[in-house]
C-alpha cells in the first residue's frame, strides 16, 4: 500500500460565460405576464423611423443573381404546370435478361440438384440486391457472389447473409436463405452494359455453384420509360 500514489482531490471548474447586461439579466428573472410580452416584441428600424444599416441600390440592367438549380425547378414547374398529359420520362437501369428462378416451375428441382439456387434478384439506382436458397446440409456454411463487369477479366466477391430458414415440406429438405447486395457504381450504368455473377456454396469442404446453367445470370443496362400521373406531378417537383 506504501506503493500507491499520493490521492488528490478532484477540482471541478465552473464554466464561465460572457457577462450579460443588466436588461438582459431582468428579462431572464422577470416572469410576469407583462414581461414576457415585452420580450417577445419585435421592431423594425425603419418602422421607429430609424435608419437602415445598410442600403443596396440596383442600377439599371443589374439583375440579381439566381442559383442554376433554382432556375431549372422553376422551369420544369412551369412545364408540368401548363401540360394537360401524364410526365413521361426515361431512366436507365439494369434489366435481368432471365426469368427469376422462384418463378420457373424447376426451381425445386434446381435446388435438389445443385444444392444452390438464386430465387430472384431486383435492381435499384445502388446496386443488385436478391436472396439464394441452400439446401440445409450442415449449421456451418459459407454463401457468396461472384460477379464482374467486364466479361470476367476482373471479378468481385460479396459474401451473402442468413434471413430465415424454411422448414421441411412436401418431402423437401430445410433450406436457408441468404440475402445479397451487389454495389454497381452509376458511371457503369451505361447503355448495353453488363453485370453477371453467379452464386457459390461452400459447405462441410465441398463448394456448389448455380451459374445460370453454364450461362451465368446476366442483367443489361436499358432505357426503362416511366409515366408518373397528372395528380402526382406536384408531389413530385417537392421532392426533387
Amino acid at each position: 500500500s506504501s506503493c500507491d500514489p499520493a490521492l488528490r482531490p478532484i477540482i471541478r471548474r465552473r464554466a464561465r460565460s460572457l457577462p450579460t447586461s443588466p436588461e438582459r439579466r431582468r428579462a431572464v428573472h422577470c416572469q410576469l405576464p407583462e414581461c414576457q410580452s415585452r420580450m417577445n416584441r419585435v421592431r423594425f428600424a425603419d418602422a421607429l423611423g430609424l435608419e437602415l444599416t445598410e442600403v443596396k441600390v440596383f442600377q439599371t440592367g443589374e439583375d440579381p443573381s439566381i442559383p442554376l438549380h433554382v432556375l431549372s425547378r422553376l422551369s420544369i414547374n412551369s412545364d408540368l404546370w401548363y401540360s394537360n398529359s401524364d410526365l413521361e420520362f426515361t431512366m436507365q437501369c439494369l434489366v435481368p435478361d432471365f426469368q427469376q428462378p422462384a418463378d420457373c416451375i424447376d426451381f425445386s428441382s434446381r435446388l435438389q440438384e445443385q444444392q444452390v439456387c438464386l430465387e430472384r434478384v431486383t435492381s435499384s439506382d445502388l446496386g443488385l440486391s436478391g436472396t439464394i436458397q441452400v439446401r440445409n446440409v450442415a449449421f456451418e456454411k459459407r454463401v457468396s457472389v461472384r460477379y464482374t463487369f467486364d466479361q470476367w477479366q476482373s471479378l468481385h466477391e460479396v459474401c451473402a447473409r442468413w434471413h430465415h430458414s424454411i422448414p421441411e415440406k412436401n418431402g423437401q429438405d430445410q433450406a436457408d436463405v441468404f440475402t445479397f447486395f451487389l454495389p454497381v457504381p452509376p458511371f457503369l450504368l451505361q447503355l448495353c452494359s453488363l453485370v453477371q455473377f453467379a452464386a457459390r456454396y461452400q459447405v462441410n469442404g465441398q463448394e456448389y455453384w448455380d451459374n445460370n446453367r453454364g450461362r451465368n445470370y446476366t442483367l443489361t443496362c436499358r432505357t426503362h420509360p416511366l409515366k408518373m400521373p397528372r395528380e402526382c406531378q406536384e408531389s413530385w417537383i417537392h421532392f426533387i
